[in-house]
């Protein structure tokens, strides 16, 4: 996408709102002086040469692009006539539909990133109305592929499914290290050794995945044939009913975020 954009982000002194905001500077999607965002208490220090505002109709009304970053809860009371522009959600729950007649626009998109936007490692599905347009959807891809990965899929209800398993999905691997550190703390290694061990193993394994596009099966089932200390764990792990208790999260997430939207 070569043509320049101007992107209004509601919410943007947000942690996520302010992350894609960085991105999309960072990768050149949008230019400081065309970049707009809103803020409610206090105006942050960032982002020199972008508009900060208070009045979302204001920003709305100077941008081509208007990105919703404010939580579900609080979506129902933000008052913003888009005037047919593209509106694009990061919100978890709320339908194409309902965001279109709310805003007035027919042209909307529905996102999910998730926090390592703020390093640009995000993996963001999205989906789009079908009265979005082409560059519509270039614009999202750009906007989206600045903070890591995309993916344009199907329907509404495999974005329901990913706001759990990519959309949360940052903390799953940090809920393994802790149980992982405070084991290891436990077992009587100081807390920053436990902690730069953790943290090494899962960034490390992170990247040898994403370099070698290798299947997380595969890397089991390989650990596995050593028959040593680490199938040791796996199956000590699977036997207390590892599988089982993250495919209930994950019904779980999926099943908060269909309620979030009926709300």
């Amino acid at each position: 996408m070569s043509a320049a954009i101007r992107l209004g982000i509601v919410g943007g002194a947000g942690w996520l709102g302010g992350a894609i905001a960085g991105a999309a500077l960072q990768a050149g999607v949008v230019r400081p002086q065309d970049l707009a965002l809103s803020y409610r208490s206090a105006r942050p220090d960032r982002f020199p040469g972008a508009l900060w505002t208070k009045d979302n109709q204001a920003l709305a009304d100077r941008s081509d692009v208007i990105l919703l970053s404010v939580r579900p809860q609080d979506w129902p009371a933000l008052a913003i006539d888009a005037k047919d522009k593209l509106v694009v959600s990061v919100m978890a729950g709320i339908r194409l539909a309902e965001i279109g007649q709310k805003h007035g626009t027919r042209r909307v998109a529905r996102t999910l990133p998730n926090a390592a936007a703020e390093v640009a490692r995000s993996y963001t599905p999205w989906i789009a109305s079908g009265d979005a347009t082409g560059q519509d959807r270039a614009v999202v891809r750009a906007i989206f592929s600045a903070c890591g990965l995309e993916d344009e899929v199907g329907s509404e209800r495999d974005i329901d499914y990913l706001t759990g398993l990519t959309g949360s999905g940052p903390a799953f691997p940090a809920l393994l290290a802790n149980a992982m550190m405070r084991h290891a703390i436990a077992f009587g290694l100081k807390p920053e050794v436990a902690r730069r061990a953790v943290n090494t193993v899962l960034t490390g394994t992170g990247r040898l995945l994403d370099l070698k596009d290798a299947s997380p099966a595969d890397t089991v089932e390989a650990f596995l044939g050593y028959r040593g200390t680490t199938a040791a764990a796996i199956e000590t792990m699977r036997d207390a009913g590892f599988d089982e208790a993250v495919a209930k999260g994950l019904d779980a997430a999926f099943r908060k975020s269909i309620a979030m939207g009926e709300a």
